[in-house]
């Protein structure tokens, strides 16, 4: 049995397949129809589907909806459940993702980094404590202009590199893989087709976290909702006594969300309502908010919140009609985990076989693990190294990303050693 570690050349070509990834353009949109959200998804869809293939996948293919599936058939005798490893091709909708200009830092140094592309940007140690945890690693970042991509084309990198791995040691003792790059993920729609019996797996693991030796089991339950304001618009000349004002409507509405229900006023397990998007004119306005908590109790306590300051503001305008639409998005994936504790203690025990000590971590957020749980697929997260998510100073450290493809081949060479039941 080889032992489980990347080397020399292993890291550069995890290094060439992520700087190759960023570089396409797949920002999801929010507001398209269409699935995928963008075409785009699909240019790097293809790519990684005529690679796997290139790697031995004969079944590895791009679908409809521009997901890429594709198998590592078990090793010879072993009996032991089906494993997936899942990470998403799209990038955040909120921030450029084109045109990419990937910056490879070698040897870091501890200092901040200034971004070559828009020098105002920099990645500040004092913002970025991990930074310390990285002095002397292979650093990326993008030019300061656009994200860089790593969530999740990390993740992405990491999974191609273990099937890369798993070509190059035939010897070496798993179950069977599968392998699953999703579009859409970034708007919440990243399962909306995803065939859970098709896939194939028991169990199975998203790559798509930050720090390194970080197993997340928990996210947020989520909702979106949508505030539609009407008002009355008439000559601005003559509108003394007649006007309703839609977006001044909608303003004080926002201005109303309690402070200690901001995401920029929380933290850790404290629930929030964001305020994300707001449109409109004097006679109709819409503004999105998205609603956030650990438990569906606080969550729905949280929809309260914004139904009670929808009706004050009612009050103080009269005239204005405010309406509340609430939408589940996703529920916390504990509950699911729970009822299958194996997946998360072979986790544990893969992060310990690297010498490292696991830390157990609730997503303020969410992935599509968190759908997959509920849908039958038990899925917790695992980190990819990458920092500052959905940010121009996103960066990632490319040894943090070596363990993470590390941690997965742990993973496989622990279920191999489970019997299959």
């Amino acid at each position: 049995m080889p032992t489980i570690a990347l080397d020399a050349t292993d890291r550069k070509e995890l290094l060439e397949r992520f700087l190759r990834y960023v570089r396409v353009d797949t920002q999801s949109a929010e507001d398209s129809a269409s699935s995928p959200s963008t075409a785009k998804q699909k240019d790097l869809a293809a790519i990684l589907a005529a690679e796997l293939r290139a790697l031995g996948c004969a079944d590895a293919a791009m679908d409809e909806w521009g997901y890429v599936f594709a198998t590592v058939p078990a090793s010879d005798a072993v009996d032991a459940p089906t494993i997936g490893l899942i990470a998403h091709m799209d990038t955040y909708a909120g921030t450029v993702g084109a045109n990419v200009a990937p910056q490879v830092i070698e040897r870091y140094d501890g200092r901040d980094i200034v971004l070559p592309g828009d020098r105002r940007q920099v990645i500040a140690v004092a913002d970025n404590p991990n930074l310390t945890r990285c002095v002397g690693h292979t650093l990326i970042t993008s030019d300061g202009t656009t994200l860089l991509g790593a969530d999740d084309k990390a993740g992405i990198a990491e999974i191609m590199t273990v099937v890369a791995w798993l070509a190059k040691h035939p010897e070496f003792k798993h179950p069977r893989l599968r392998v699953a790059f999703t579009t859409d993920e970034e708007v919440g729609r990243g399962t909306e087709h995803f065939d859970v019996a098709a896939f194939g797996a028991r169990y199975a693991y998203t790559l798509d976290g930050s720090d390194l030796a970080e197993i997340e089991d928990e996210t947020f339950c989520a909702d979106s909702a949508v505030v539609v304001v009407e008002g009355h618009d008439v000559h601005p000349g003559y509108a003394k006594g007649k006007m309703i004002n839609a977006v001044r409507v909608a303003a004080a509405l926002v201005e109303r969300l309690p402070r200690e229900f901001l995401p920029e006023t929380t933290e850790a397990r404290q629930s929030y309502l964001h305020p994300m998007d707001l449109r409109g004119d004097v006679t109709r306005t819409e503004l999105k908010l998205l609603v956030r908590a650990f438990t569906e109790e606080e969550l729905h306590a949280r929809e309260d919140t914004l139904r009670a300051v929808a009706r004050e503001v009612g009050e103080a305008y009269p005239g204005a009609r405010i309406s509340v639409e609430v939408k589940e998005s996703y529920r916390n994936m504990a509950y699911k985990i729970a009822e299958a504790p194996e997946v998360l203690e072979v986790a544990f025990e893969a992060v310990r076989r690297l010498g490292l000590e696991p830390v157990r971590r609730a997503i303020r957020g969410g992935t599509d693990g968190a759908r997959l749980s509920f849908m039958g697929l038990p899925t917790p997260n695992i980190w990819t190294g990458g920092q500052n998510f959905h940010s121009v100073q996103e960066w990632v450290s490319l040894e943090w990303m070596a363990k993470a493809s590390e941690v997965s081949l742990q993973l496989l060479q622990l279920w191999a050693e489970r019997p299959a039941s």
